[in-house]
């Protein structure tokens, strides 16, 4: 089991407040170490997990509150 799949055994999912309230859209997250994320769908939980640097995230985050304020 590489470093990664261990980590993902032993972690705690968030749920997006800006996931869908009819159960669509739905983003889970963590916090991994080094300061990376785990993003996966919630809907379809068996399928990788999409894995980010702290930087890659707080991009995206800026990207987001970009386009939210535009």
């Amino acid at each position: 089991m590489d470093n990664v799949t261990y980590e993902f055994t032993n972690v705690q999912w968030r749920k997006s407040s800006f996931s869908g309230h009819d159960g669509s859209d739905c983003v889970e997250v963590v916090h991994l170490s080094g300061g990376r994320r785990g993003v996966r769908d919630s809907k379809d939980r068996g399928r990788p997990a999409l894995v980010v640097s702290s930087v890659e995230w707080v991009a995206f985050l800026d990207h987001l509150k970009i386009d939210h304020l535009a």
